[in-house]
């Protein structure tokens, strides 16, 4: 019997410890960084390696500057642009890719784009 008691005891007090406990939020932070210093822009989705020349298009660049893409946009809400998905690697592209801190080159290729997205990288309507 005193056994019993002792399990229902320390049920007892269980049960009374939880009911009084408060609920504690969670906290999520999460830091970036800095955004990768790319010739030509930065892909739109992590994790960030560099695009090459004529991916994206002349709405993503501001006198010469990269705006930014994914978390480190800074454009309009309603900011679109045109990139070119052919040097996407999730579209298949293995061609050279360039390193954060390389310097563009003196001549870059006539910008195609194919696909409209936001600066988040959702896509806006395809061309």
């Amino acid at each position: 019997m005193r056994g019993f008691a002792t399990v229902a005891l320390a049920a007892a007090v269980g049960v009374a410890a939880m009911a009084g406990a408060t609920r504690a939020e969670a906290q999520v932070s999460v830091s970036i960084g800095e955004p990768p210093a790319c010739p030509y822009g930065y892909f739109d989705y992590a994790p960030y390696s560099c695009a090459p020349a004529g991916y994206y298009g002349p709405q993503y660049f501001n006198g010469g500057v990269f705006i930014g893409v994914g978390p480190w946009f800074h454009g309009p809400a309603d900011f679109h642009g045109t990139v070119n998905n052919h040097f996407d690697p999730q579209h298949g592209y293995k061609g050279p890719l360039p390193k954060a801190g390389d310097h563009a080159a003196a001549k870059a290729p006539k910008f195609k784009g194919n696909e409209e997205r936001d600066g988040r990288g959702h896509v806006a309507g395809k061309r």
